[in-house]
């Protein structure tokens, strides 16, 4: 019997309709054997690790954004999340333990240690209080650096984490589920979507700055100023010039950030107020720490060039001068 020649398009087509029924069958999902593709001996798969992001800013650390990005990351039992400062302005990652609430630790309390070292082990339980630290990128702070911060998650469950210093304005969630569960994003898709997230963050900062300089004038200093996400670190108007006896007004007009108004040497303690603002000459005046939506009024009672910090945020620039004239 003559053998019947075979087309020569046969293989072509055959590869094509091969990749054309694949492509119906593959899950959306990013599958947990594609993300462990590395795997342990015995055929278990190896644990993952995630990445967020703490904080954000523009290149002049003018604007700082109160979020960690992602802000909901899914992962598995076994995995570990780490999380990496990624701006001057500090954060903490933390877990309050079980009947713990926001509000015991709100306002941020610098002088006690637990707000401010590590606390907990490298893998979470689920109902202990677990600290990272205080996390920024730079070393002058004034608070011990910590760059990088890793917890293992090895229990199922969805757990909520916060910033101490931003409290309910900044806060996450992990969520655990089965081990092999597949994935519903990738490590490159957080990452894109963070880098939208931080995006928007600088573009509503900046509509902040100026809305901000709507509000100044030569009696009126917005001492720093937030959306509840994107932060103002600076003060506007950053220069007045006022006569002997007038008042300087300075207003957080901010949801989330606290500030001070420092002048002369800053004190060893910022929270605490000092010095008398009803009749300031010049040397050491501190508002303590002010809240959003507070205020703190000066009135000078002598000539001359008086310059003044945000005790928070000073290394970062916000920084100011009242010139006072006869």
């Amino acid at each position: 019997m003559t053998r019947r020649a075979e087309s020569p398009h046969a293989p072509r087509l055959l590869r094509v309709l091969i990749a054309f029924i694949a492509a119906l069958v593959l899950p959306v999902t990013v599958s947990a054997a594609t993300v462990n593709a590395a795997a342990v001996a015995g055929g278990e798969e190896s644990a993952s690790t995630w990445t967020v992001q703490v904080g954000s800013e523009s290149s002049s650390q003018a604007i700082q954004g109160m979020a960690f990005l992602p802000g909901n990351i899914y992962i598995n039992a076994g995995d570990k999340v780490t999380w990496e400062a990624n701006s001057a302005e500090i954060h903490t990652v933390t877990f309050l333990a079980k009947g713990q609430s926001l509000r015991s630790t709100q306002p941020f309390n610098p002088s006690l240690p637990q707000n401010i070292y590590q606390r907990g082990g490298k893998a979470y339980d689920g109902h202990s209080y677990y600290n990272s630290g205080v996390m920024t990128n730079v070393s002058d702070s004034g608070f011990k650096q910590v760059t990088k911060y890793t917890l293992a998650f090895p229990h199922k469950g969805n757990f909520t984490y916060y910033c101490l210093v931003h409290g309910m304005a900044m806060k996450g969630v992990v969520h655990v589920r089965a081990a092999g569960t597949d994935y519903p994003y990738s490590q490159a898709q957080y990452d894109r979507q963070s880098a939208r997230q931080e995006r928007a963050i600088l573009r509503d900062g900046r509509q902040a700055w100026e809305d901000a300089r709507d509000q100044a004038d030569e009696h009126t200093v917005i001492a720093g100023t937030d959306n509840g996400t994107s932060m103002v670190m600076r003060f506007v108007q950053q220069k007045v010039e006022i006569r002997v006896g007038e008042k300087v007004t300075f207003v957080n007009s901010g949801m989330g950030a606290p500030h001070t108004v420092t002048f002369g040497k800053e004190p060893a303690n910022v929270f605490v107020p000092r010095g008398n603002p009803a009749k300031f000459a010049g040397g050491d005046l501190n508002s303590g720490i002010m809240p959003p939506h507070s205020k703190f009024t000066v009135t000078f009672t002598k000539a001359g060039e008086f310059d003044y910090i945000c005790g928070l945020h000073d290394f970062m620039g916000m920084v100011g001068t009242v010139e006072v004239r006869r």
